[in-house]
């Protein structure tokens, strides 16, 4: 499975960017993963009458593509220890084929102690910035 070492680190590395596509077949996929069927997650008429700008895609759902780029980077998915974020914005899932993408970056900014590193995560949609303070500390091989 690949992965990054912990020797082929430090702090500063950055973590090149991954677009994770986000279409409403996911929503409704994630939603019976999750059990959450809030309507504002696959109803574009409720959605805009709490005055969201159309459906959206569940935090949860951002915060794990978020873990997702991490897994992947580290080659493993159990890599992941630590993982908080604020939601800022909202992903809007367009009606059509294509969705929404989301970009999702880091960066190392320590090197924690035995294999461990900390790293800070950039998740951004329609060139919003759909998380903040995001934060996760990644075992590497």
């Amino acid at each position: 499975m690949g992965g990054t070492s912990y020797t082929q680190v430090q702090a500063g590395t950055e973590i090149p960017p991954r677009q994770y596509p986000v279409t409403r077949l996911d929503l409704v996929k994630y939603a019976g993963a999750s059990g959450d069927f809030n309507t504002i997650h696959w109803n574009e008429r409720i959605a805009k009458s709490v005055g969201l700008p159309d459906v959206i895609a569940h935090g949860m759902l951002t915060m794990a593509l978020a873990g997702v780029f991490l897994a992947e980077w580290a080659g493993d998915p159990g890599a992941v220890t630590e993982l908080g974020v604020r939601f800022s914005a909202p992903v809007v899932v367009p009606d059509d084929d294509k969705g929404a993408t989301v970009e999702v970056a880091g960066t190392v900014r320590e090197i924690l102690d035995g294999d461990r590193v900390s790293v800070e995560i950039t998740a951004r949609s329609a060139d919003a910035k759909v998380l903040t303070r995001a934060h996760a500390v990644v075992r590497l091989a």
